[in-house]
């Protein structure tokens, strides 16, 4: 590796806390010294504002790991093909990259951590562009989709069934990026809410968050007959196809759609012992209990612990009621866990459960990291995926 990932990281560890003024800095500059990059760009970056410092995270995060570094690189470069990216926009960012981490570092910065970040970024770039290169000429860079059925599952929660217009290889436990021209050039990311099926139909579960550009359109407005746009497949969050070992899934809100398309295959592929722990804030916001009651009844193998407050209650108090619903479920060695849920809570849980036993190496979600106040790097077993929901309770028990 040319670079020292410790520079790296230290330097980081100096600007991370003012995350959200470095970026502002980030896109002035490169909007003013590249005229014409800005129509790549969404017209409201506030939201990718905080994507890209996620993503410099998980880049900073990785730089200590070539392996697991080289395999998001690979899947970024191949993502950012549905942004129109070419090789020539790469040294713009990097340049605006380096002039907004050298302005907010102030005497911190040095030739070093310059020559560190340059060479860093130098190799970050090729690989992503490598691996743009290396996509097969018919693979689109992203997929037209029609949605064929839409129902509203709960007043801030649609589901949506959408239609590929060309074969959409996935495997169940990944998510998907989406784009609709209600908000051109705004694309955020869903998990997919089944398993692949033999009509090339996929199910995405949507909630409206405040504010959300693209996700109030989703939920609101857009209609069957309407057609989105789909990024490649994303993550590794998916089942081990060789493992008989008994899975333990832990879902709050519209994680569920990840942890209902990994039960879906676990059914084509003939079924292995599965608890499920399933929140949401209320039983009211239980959206897709009717599919839950559905694969309970369908499969012996399937347990779920429905976890609601029936009339509210704190965050404090859900998350206490499901740590000790976990601690109830007991020891977690030898199990596969998939964790799909908000991110504030992943530490928490993830913590409780190694505790429990669970080994870290089959404990599976996707990353996020926290961008923000924070005094340390995340763990493999602290990403989480955010569902943006609330709280945890652990209350009733469908199955047998």
């Amino acid at each position: 590796m040319p670079f020292d990932p410790a520079v790296i990281r230290a330097s980081f560890a100096v600007v991370e806390r003012r995350a959200d003024q470095l970026t502002k800095f980030f896109y002035a500059h490169l909007f003013t010294h590249n005229p014409g990059v800005q129509d790549l760009f969404p017209d409201r970056l506030a939201e990718q504002r905080d994507r890209l410092f996620a993503a410099l995270t998980q880049l900073v995060l990785r730089l200590e790991e070539p392996e697991k570094l080289t395999g998001y690189l690979a899947a970024l470069g191949r993502d950012h093909r549905k942004f129109q990216a070419a090789p020539e926009h790469f040294p713009a960012v990097g340049a605006s990259l380096i002039a907004a981490l050298k302005h907010f570092s102030g005497h911190a910065w040095t030739p070093e951590i310059e020559k560190a970040w340059t060479e860093a970024y130098t190799v970050i770039s090729q690989a992503m562009i490598d691996a743009a290169a290396a996509v097969p000429a018919d693979t689109p860079a992203w997929w037209e989709a029609e949605v064929v059925d839409r129902r509203r599952a709960a007043p801030d929660i649609a589901v949506l069934t959408l239609a590929p217009d060309r074969p959409y290889s996935f495997t169940a436990g990944q998510y998907l990026t989406a784009c609709s021209p209600r908000q051109p050039r705004v694309w955020r990311p869903y998990s997919i809410a089944c398993a692949p099926r033999p009509d090339g139909t996929l199910d995405l579960h949507v909630r409206r968050v405040p504010g959300g550009l693209l996700s109030t359109a989703l939920v609101n407005d857009v209609m069957p007959g309407e057609r989105l746009r789909l990024g490649p497949p994303l993550g590794d969050a998916v089942l081990d196809p060789h493992s008989d070992r008994p899975l333990l899934a832990v879902a709050g809100g519209t994680g569920w759609a990840q942890v209902k398309s990994l039960l879906e295959q676990l059914a084509l592929d003939g079924g292995r012992p599965a608890n499920v722990f399933l929140a949401a804030r209320s039983d009211a916001d239980q959206y897709d209990l009717p599919a839950v009651e559905d694969l309970v009844v369908r499969h012996t193998w399937l347990r779920v612990a429905l976890a609601a407050p029936a009339d509210g209650g704190t965050r404090p108090e859900a998350t206490e009621l499901l740590r000790e619903g976990l601690r109830s479920y007991g020891d977690c060695t030898g199990h596969d866990i998939h964790l799909s849920g908000p991110p504030d809570l992943a530490p928490e849980i993830a913590r409780q459960l190694l505790g429990q036993g669970a080994d870290p190496e089959l404990l599976r979600h996707d990353p996020v990291a926290d961008t923000f106040n924070r005094s340390r790097p995340l763990t493999p077993a602290e990403w989480f995926l955010d569902q943006r929901d609330i709280p945890w309770i652990n209350r009733t028990e469908l199955g047998g």
